[in-house]
């Protein structure tokens, strides 16, 4: 019988939060924590679903074996490195960890231990410029991008080596987005060559073709997250697209809200609309199946359920749980399927 977990990071308490996830209603039930020995802020799940890692405030990656039957998380390991980690992921294969690090301007690859565990000696690091957000290999395998924000503004595009771990920059090494956008985070679509960017600064989402052959990527679509007229603050944080390939979200911290955006055949956006939600939702991720999507606001102390509507995408609340002060990621598991 499957089993379904959804993990909370709860950096300023230094813990995750466990909870079993119901996959017919959504409803979430508390299990335990797991402390740390630092903030954990981004999280990671590899492929099969065996390990969890944890990027830490104290510079440290922290890697745990998921236990099958109760979702607990035991220790493997504990990668200390010279910087502060704000985003992880791994290669379509699961043998290498991806890492992104905002203030030292980096990007890092590691390779993965038999056990899960992270190997001290990376692959490589490389410097990128300051504020880099994201890395993230296609579904080809072939290529990885590294968004930053604020005043570095581009994306440096990288082809990846899937044998030894290895960054190079592509032919042409960076795309320059609109002054003022702040590329963040992004998303590829499941079966299109497209891949979607959230715009830290410029409140928006960018679509852009991506050159299966070269890696290229180029932009064709840019619509913003924010309803007409609303001039407060904002930035965006997260962005995700709907296991089905038809919808896309974005986190408004500012407004407080999840962006909608329907895709047709062609990758292309139609708004729609805004979900009111916790205040400054950072992160969010829907279930295996698309059918919920969860949110943690981090300027407060709760995590949001949503209902997906699987005809029109439009999200409906069902619940909201006390987590924690200020949750930071979330990342449903489903362990022996769906």
């Amino acid at each position: 019988m499957s089993k379904h977990y959804v993990y909370v990071s709860l950096p300023s308490a230094a813990k995750i939060a466990c909870y079993a996830q119901d996959p017919d209603t959504g409803k979430l039930s508390f299990l335990r924590d797991t402390t740390l020995p630092g903030g954990a802020a981004p999280l990671a799940v590899d492929h099969p679903q065996r390990c969890l890692y944890a990027a830490l405030g104290t510079s440290q990656i922290a890697s745990f074996a998921i236990d099958p039957e109760s979702g607990e998380l035991s220790p493997l390991g504990l990668l200390s490195l010279s910087a502060v980690p704000c985003y992880l992921s791994l290669d379509q294969t699961g043998r290498f960890l991806l890492s992104a690090y905002y203030t030292a301007g980096a990007a890092a690859v590691h390779p993965l231990n038999s056990d899960g565990s992270v190997n001290e000696v990376p692959a490589v690091w490389l410097s990128t410029a300051r504020c880099a957000h994201a890395i993230l290999t296609d579904p080809s395998n072939r290529y990885a991008y590294v968004p930053h924000v604020a005043q570095s503004n581009v994306i440096f595009q990288y082809v990846f080596d899937e044998k030894t771990g290895r960054l190079a920059p592509n032919r042409v090494s960076k795309v320059k987005p609109l002054p003022g956008a702040g590329p963040r985070h992004y998303t590829y679509h499941p079966s299109l060559p497209v891949v979607y960017f959230d715009n830290e600064q410029g409140s928006s989402v960018t679509a852009y073709h991506l050159d299966k052959g070269t890696g290229a990527l180029s932009p064709f679509q840019t619509l913003s997250t924010l309803p007409e007229g609303f001039s407060k603050d904002n930035t965006c944080a997260h962005i995700a697209i709907h296991p089905t390939g038809r919808f896309l979200y974005a986190a408004n911290r500012g407004h407080d809200s999840l962006a909608g955006f329907a895709l047709d055949s062609q990758g292309k956006m139609t708004s729609l609309g805004q979900q009111p939600t916790e205040k400054v939702p950072t992160h969010f991720a829907t279930d295996a199946a698309g059918r919920f999507l969860y949110a943690a606001g981090q300027g407060g102390d709760r995590l949001a359920a949503y209902k997906v509507d699987p005809q029109s995408g439009r999200l409906s609340l069902l619940d909201t749980y006390t987590v924690g002060n200020n949750p930071y990621w979330v990342l449903p598991v489903s362990l022996g399927g769906q």
